[in-house]
């Protein structure tokens, strides 16, 4: 392994935010494939947890943000249990941001800006997917493709009331820097009940 520049608690911003920010912009400029993948997971109630990965979509003070079916598996398990961890992970970089923290939805209004945004085929698959569910076979799903786009080329694509956005509204984020000897630097943040947040090192 590389040496790689240490994370320490003077380094460090006394902000998780703004620590994250620094991290993901470097990520961003390095190029990396996909910098904004992160496996979300979630659990039902009795304790079952699933995994998967979806794509960072925004990121404030409020939290971190992405976007699903809110009828697919992972939007029934957040509907029963709002709490939700991330980790996103960069090889290249040797550097991984563990998240944990309750999930709420993000408005209507901010669904609908971002819904707009994304590409014509993204926002008919939007559509067409009663995603997590059975079906009968990819046919199904090119046959209402195909209906799509001859019924709305040319016109505005309408978001499905059944499809927006999240935010992981965080209390513990931890980074993980990769260091020589398997001797990694890990820091992690722990949000107080007056907002407040500690930074406390982690044995690796």
């Amino acid at each position: 392994m590389d040496d790689f520049p240490p994370l320490d608690e003077v380094s460090a911003d006394p902000s998780p935010l703004s620590q994250f920010s620094r991290w993901y912009n470097e990520a961003a400029d390095g190029q990396l494939h996909e910098p904004g993948a992160m496996t979300l997971a979630t659990a039902q109630l009795d304790g079952t947890p699933s995994a998967r990965i979806v794509l960072l979509r925004g990121f404030d003070n409020r939290g971190f943000e992405f976007y699903t079916n809110y009828q697919s598996r992972k939007g029934d398990e957040l509907a029963a249990n709002p709490r939700a961890a991330l980790v996103l992970y960069w090889e290249a970089l040797q550097r991984q941001i563990r998240i944990e923290g309750r999930v709420e939805k993000v408005s209507s209004e901010e669904s609908d800006a971002y819904f707009q945004k994304r590409p014509f085929g993204h926002r008919l698959g939007a559509l067409i997917s009663p995603q997590s569910r059975l079906i009968p076979g990819r046919a199904f799903l090119e046959k209402r493709l195909e209906q799509l786009m001859q019924e709305f080329t040319g016109k505005e694509v309408p978001r499905p009331p059944n499809w927006g956005g999240y935010r992981v509204v965080p209390h513990t984020i931890e980074f993980w820097q990769g260091r020589p000897n398997r001797l990694h630097d890990r820091l992690r943040y722990r949000q107080a009940e007056d907002g407040s947040w500690t930074i406390e090192r982690l044995a690796p």
